[in-house]
């Protein structure tokens, strides 16, 4: 079976990013190894197939992309850790609620490195701290294959937060990495850790299947 590839991008614009999703999934064919790309974004909101206009409060001089991801509008930017999972779930045996389970104990078990103590909640994907959201969680799934993912807050300018209801919850509170930890921790450590956690999962579930 094929190993899965994983791409450090960098600062990448939103807009490209996303139409190389675009063209990677649907140029895929059964062959085709499954990437992990882990990368930031420049400053940007995002609204998801759900995402209703009213929680765009004050956008601002900040740009508003439409997404086909799913779950509502969220910002990126710099200092925030973004996975986007390219993935035949078919080729690995599960299901979309398995993968986002996957995702979400990755994320979980990375902070735990760090004595950060971090949930899911059944009812809003994603991940949290004492209810504060840490990572937030967007999926999109064609013929069995993945694309977007995951974005993790780690050191950056929370304030853009402020101009919208995140994910669609008014007043939800938003945190980082830095902030929670109690001994200071780079950008590259935790996207280090993040990948080492997801690789693993998935790297299980594959050999499982195999």
């Amino acid at each position: 079976m094929t190993e899965i590839v994983v791409r450090h991008l960098g600062l990448v614009e939103y807009e490209a990013c996303y139409q190389q999703m675009l063209e990677f999934t649907q140029s895929r064919t059964a062959e085709t190894a499954d990437e992990i790309w882990l990368l930031q974004h420049s400053p940007v909101f995002t609204q998801g197939q759900a995402g209703k206009a009213e929680h765009l409060l004050m956008p601002g001089d900040i740009p508003v992309v439409q997404s086909d991801r799913g779950g509502q509008v969220t910002y990126h930017g710099p200092g925030q850790l973004v996975v986007y999972l390219l993935l035949d779930i078919r080729r690995l045996g599960m299901g979309p609620r398995q993968l986002v389970s996957l995702i979400e104990d990755s994320i979980i078990a990375a902070l735990a490195h760090w004595q950060v103590e971090a949930f899911a909640k059944p009812d809003a994907p994603g991940v949290y701290v004492d209810g504060r959201k840490i990572a937030s969680l967007g999926l999109r799934i064609r013929n069995a294959k993945t694309f977007h993912g995951l974005a993790l807050n780690i050191d950056m300018n929370m304030e853009p937060f402020l101009r919208i209801n995140p994910c669609g919850y008014a007043g939800l509170q938003m945190t980082q990495v830095c902030s929670e930890v109690r001994e200071p921790v780079t950008f590259d450590q935790v996207a280090d850790e993040l990948q080492k956690q997801l690789l693993s999962r998935l790297r299980s579930d594959r050999e499982s299947q195999s």
